[in-house]
């Protein structure tokens, strides 16, 4: 019986000693990608020459097919085991000359507004649009003034940001309906354009442009569309305190094009003993043609390629098989997620994990997850190798536009989560350039996407007591 309780003992010490082996073990595994990313990344160089070489990168234009090319090129350089161009349908939508503003505000007396076309408007008149304005507050308020009021009138959607949302994203959702959907709604009220507040936390001059959509209505209904700056939106509204009655100018010249092919950029570690489970990490290649789209999302493009290039520098041979995902046309959409998606189910491929960047390159904080229980436990157990980075968030729900196409079964979805206060004051802006991204923090993301990555490609996701790591306290 004495020997029966020994050989215990001994079973649960070397249980025991082999967690905190491990534990050690990926500490110093995760230091590395960190050291190797802070010290010889590679993503800083590669976004700059996205954003200063390339530019913006709207769907379908020069832009986007020169940065199809550099980052394919790129990625082979990497000796990765495949590489290779995913074709993809995209929509092509042009701004043409820059848009054009005032209210007039006494007879003869002018004051110019700034604006941009939102993404998928169609144009004014040649001689552009004018008519009296009315302020509401969102779609919903469309019904409380009834078509009696709206007809033959711009619509001038101001509903603001919340700013009391410490989660600015939660924020941009509040009021981002009336971007999206504005035009469609208001023109089925006989609105004759729409300018909507931008999507910004803070007051300046800079109009934020982005997606809209008519919906199901005919051509021959649909009004122009455009963001406003909110300074301007501020004075328009006062301006509408005082005079209930103003007229409204805006032209613009944007144009929509027959679809041209895209391709989505991937490239591929082969798993050394699961090659079949695929797991995923990417960003979205297009951005908006106002700023070069630094934040948005030329950060999480290169930061998904650095993850590739960390596991090869750091001499880590991934278990599964490991993709970097480069997706074209998220902004206006989502044309790349759906065919990556679409192509994979066809192939009966098994994807597993899917992490994505796609909210700036600030400083990381942590991730977003969307797991069942036992998942996300098991992530959970790996919190305290991320301390010594100040990474702390963990929470449910996450993931992103581009890999939730995937979603379902016993897929995780994550999504890198960096500090978001000052996103919005670059999203779909002119100011989302290079210059407003900091190396440092663009490297922290990266190391932090790349550990992430590596711990779920070592341990699994699929049975919390297989191979857990227990950290020591």
């Amino acid at each position: 019986m004495r020997s029966f309780f020994i050989a215990i003992i001994l079973l649960f010490s070397g249980i025991s000693i082999s967690a905190q082996t491990n534990s050690i073990d990926d500490s110093l595994n995760i230091r590395k990608i960190y050291d190797m990313s802070l010290l010889n990344g590679k993503s800083y160089a590669w976004l700059d020459h996205l954003s200063n070489e390339i530019g913006g990168r709207l769907s379908g234009s020069h832009g986007a097919e020169q940065a199809v090319e550099y980052t394919k090129a790129e990625l082979e350089n990497l000796g990765l085991d495949k590489v290779w161009l995913q074709p993809v349908m995209v929509p092509k939508w042009t701004r043409g000359e820059r848009e054009f503003a005032y209210v007039q505000t006494a007879p003869g007396e002018t004051r110019n507004l700034n604006i941009t076309a939102l993404g998928g408007s169609i144009a004014t008149s040649a001689g552009g649009t004018k008519a009296k304005v009315i302020e509401v507050q969102g779609i919903e308020q469309l019904k409380e003034y009834g078509r009696e009021n709206i007809e033959g009138k711009i619509v001038f959607y101001n509903r603001p940001m919340r700013a009391d949302h410490i989660q600015t994203f939660e924020a941009y959702g509040g009021c981002v309906d009336q971007r999206y959907s504005g035009a469609e709604e208001a023109a089925k009220y006989g609105a004759v354009g729409v300018i909507v507040r931008s999507m910004n936390l803070r007051m300046d001059d800079l109009p934020h442009t982005g997606a809209m959509s008519y919906g199901d209505l005919p051509n021959d209904q649909r009004i122009p569309a455009a963001a406003v700056s909110t300074n301007d939106a501020q004075y328009l509204s006062g301006m509408l305190k005082i005079q209930n009655d103003l007229d409204l100018y805006f032209k613009m010249s944007c144009e929509i094009h027959e679809d041209v092919q895209s391709y989505n950029v991937i490239g591929e570690i082969t798993g050394s003993k699961y090659p079949n489970e695929i797991m995923i990490v990417g960003g979205h290649l297009d951005s908006w043609d106002l700023g070069d789209g630094s934040h948005d999302d030329g950060a999480g493009v290169v930061q998904s390629m650095e993850v590739l290039r960390l596991l090869k520098e750091t001499g880590y041979e991934p278990k599964r098989s490991i993709r970097v995902v480069l997706f074209m046309n998220e902004e206006n959409g989502l044309r790349g997620g759906n065919k990556y998606a679409e192509v994979a189910k066809l192939k009966s491929e098994d994807h597993v994990f899917a992490l994505e960047s796609d909210a700036g390159g600030f400083t990381p904080r942590g991730f977003g997850i969307t797991a069942n229980d036992t998942q996300f436990k098991k992530i959970l157990s790996w919190k305290r190798l991320f301390k010594p980075y100040l990474i702390h968030y963990f929470e449910r729900g996450g993931g992103g536009a581009d890999i939730n196409p995937l979603k379902g079964g016993n897929m995780v979805l994550a999504g890198l989560r960096p500090d978001s206060q000052r996103y919005f004051d670059y999203h779909h802006a002119a100011n989302d350039t290079f210059d407003k991204v900091n190396k440092r923090e663009l490297e922290l993301g990266a190391a932090t996407m790349t550990s992430l990555i590596y711990l779920v490609d070592k341990y699994g996701l699929d049975n919390i007591n297989n191979e857990t790591v227990e950290m020591p306290d």
